[in-house]
């Protein structure tokens, strides 16, 4: 069986409890190798300091250079508020069918919305995210299915509405790019 190697980095330091969840994620869901990387640097060009947020395509741009050889993709972590051209905010953003990703962990927490610390609740929530940005490395787009893990998050109701797992059309897809066979008694 062929396990792909997947690095987790920080985009500036992360706590190691996060980090650890998100390789957690990987390994799970891509039958991968995730090696944890010392923080990244962010690059100066991708902060806005009109919006004070930093614009996630610049980091993957970054990102994309300084993926090693030895390795299949990188998914970065960061606790930066991210945003694309056109939206107000990303929980993250991927190279479609690429090598790089990152994912934000700023508008994952619930104290960013006014809410009482919830490890559990936050560490699902990233899990989420860092699934469903891997996905699109992977190629799949969003999906239609509100409790597939590649359902469009607009908001954080989202991300708490969609499920952890595939739907049963994405989990086929993703097999399929990831030559793994399918599970025995798999619907």
């Amino acid at each position: 069986m062929h396990y792909h190697r997947v690095l987790v980095a920080s985009v500036e330091p992360v706590d190691m409890e996060v980090l650890g969840a998100a390789c957690d994620a990987v390994e799970r869901y891509f039958q991968a190798v995730c090696y944890i990387e010392d923080p990244l640097a962010v690059p100066e060009s991708a902060y806005d300091p009109h919006r004070g947020q930093y614009r996630s395509d610049v980091i993957l741009g970054y990102l994309r250079l300084l993926i090693p050889k030895n390795v299949e993709k990188l998914i970065a972590i960061t606790e930066l508020d991210l945003f694309v051209p056109g939206l107000n905010f990303v929980f993250g953003q991927a190279a479609l069918n690429g090598q790089e990703a990152v994912v934000s962990v700023a508008r994952l927490r619930p104290e960013f919305y006014g809410q009482t610390p919830n490890t559990p609740l936050f560490l699902t929530r990233v899990r989420k995210e860092v699934i469903h940005e891997m996905g699109h490395l992977y190629g799949l787009d969003h999906c239609p299915d509100r409790s597939c893990v590649m359902t469009f998050s607009n908001s954080i109701v989202d991300v708490d509405a969609k499920g952890e797992d595939f739907c049963p059309r994405c989990r086929a897809l993703l097999e399929e790019r990831l030559k793994i066979p399918p599970a025995s008694g798999a619907p």
